[in-house]
């Protein structure tokens, strides 16, 4: 593939992250989401942009993956403070290893935690589930669900909470 000129990518990106913020990217829908990719791919000023520097069948995979991809990652990290803030955990707890998907730490006294959309609750509890029982040594301390429409209900949130506690996970908190 052939490199996209920095200008144009920096330009793009901006566009996009500015619209994602204002739609709300992190609370739409799967459907909405592609809906969104298929109106920037055939957009001028965007997928015809890129059109011009790379192979068009590759533009919707472009923006996905190069462009909103990164926008997700980025606004899950801004919230690692709080994430720190709403499992308990201080300047002390000093982190051994990082996870991306879900986002993650495991702490230098083996706890594991984890953060990400409430959307994807089964495979951060699941994931968190695994990374704690890697070792003796590890425990899957705590999770905190950036809440996306999709856990809104108490009922919902009744069934996360059973499945978080019978996965021996300490802690499970949601960030609204």
């Amino acid at each position: 593939m052939t490199a996209i000129p920095t200008a144009i990518r920096d330009a793009l990106r901006e566009k996009l992250w500015e619209q994602c913020d204002d739609l709300g990217w992190m609370s739409l829908q799967d459907t909405e989401r592609a809906r969104y990719y298929e109106l920037w791919t055939r957009d001028a000023s965007i997928g015809g942009q890129l059109a011009h520097v790379m192979d068009a069948r590759k533009v919707r995979v472009y923006i996905k993956d190069s462009l909103v991809k990164p926008y997700v990652r980025d606004r899950l990290s801004l919230s690692e403070t709080e994430v720190w803030r709403m499992l308990g955990l201080t300047h002390l707890d000093l982190v051994d290893q990082v996870f991306i998907k879900p986002h993650g730490r495991r702490l230098e006294d083996g706890r594991v935690i984890g953060w990400g959309r409430s959307r994807d609750w089964k495979s951060i509890l699941m994931t968190i589930f695994e990374r704690g029982r890697a070792q003796k040594s590890f425990s899957s301390f705590g999770i905190v669900l950036l809440e996306s429409g999709k856990t809104e209900s108490e009922r919902t949130r009744d069934l996360v909470r059973e499945a978080a506690e019978r996965l021996g996970i300490n802690k499970l908190v949601w960030l609204e």
